[in-house]
């Protein structure tokens, strides 16, 4: 960072592609570096970046929400760094989320704009006449998930790799909270239980432990496995045993997790 280091003064928040960093100065400006390629180089849009509120990243774009509300992005073209197909669906933007290589927007309407690569949720016409009073969005890599206001949940991206809820959808109500890993989704119910779906080997198979899965408070999650933390302070994983989805060999020490 020693190009613009001396421009990092009263730095507010730092967001991050796979490759490049972009800093959000006291008084809304913002400053990169990283690879130029995966939004490292935001000089075509620096004067636009004024008054910025908050940037969200897909692995090699970002975006960012003005005090407006309208969206600036930059990086990649085709991992959502080039918006120009939505730019004028753009306004009032409340909320964005991101894949690896797409972003949702969530307007004040509730309504949804997607745009990126479209086939890891970029595209969403499929479900867009669902996409009402939206609340939440949570991505893996390769899909979206969107908590309605109603407690239902709409998916959109890669079927394999959560875009898919179709095998839980009856399941997926009064949702509270979604977590996803890299190709998996985990949704907490208001009853404390836990929906699964997505990549079966990456924690999106929570059979072995579904039993176990009762009082969740919050799931975390890492690439490849969740880990749930129970209103006793237990820990239950699942998903790739040595992405953290085996934790038997510490499960003794987990106790009155907070």
């Amino acid at each position: 960072s020693s190009r613009v280091q001396d421009q990092l003064r009263n730095t507010q928040q730092i967001c991050h592609t796979y490759g490049a960093f972009a800093a959000i100065l006291e008084g809304g400006s913002v400053v990169t570096w990283g690879v130029p390629n995966y939004g490292g180089d935001s000089s075509r849009v620096q004067n636009q970046l004024r008054n910025v509120q908050q940037i969200s990243a897909t692995g090699s774009a970002f975006a960012a929400i003005l005090a407006d509300r309208t969206v600036v992005t930059w990086g990649d073209p085709s991992a959502g760094g080039d918006s120009s197909r939505v730019q004028d669906q753009l306004r009032n933007v409340q909320q964005i989320s991101a894949t690896g290589s797409a972003f949702a927007a969530i307007l004040a309407d509730g309504s949804v704009v997607t745009w990126g690569n479209r086939k890891e949720g970029g595209d969403s016409s499929r479900v867009q006449d669902q996409l009402r009073n939206v609340q939440q969005i949570s991505g893996t890599h390769y899909a979206f998930a969107a908590i309605l206001a109603d407690g239902t949940v709409v998916t959109w991206g890669n079927p394999i790799w959560g875009g898919d809820s179709s095998r839980v959808q009856d399941q997926l109500r009064n949702v509270q909270q979604m977590c996803g890993t890299q190709s998996a989704f985990a949704a907490i119910l208001a009853d404390g239980s836990v929906v699964t779906w997505g990549d079966p080997n990456r924690g999106g198979d929570s059979s072995r432990v579904q039993g176990q899965l009762s009082n969740v408070q919050q799931v975390s999650g890492t690439s490849n496995a969740f880990a749930a933390i129970l209103a006793n302070g237990n820990v239950v994983t699942w998903g790739a045993p040595r992405f953290g989805g085996d934790s038997s060999g510490v499960q003794d020490q987990l106790k009155g997790v907070q």
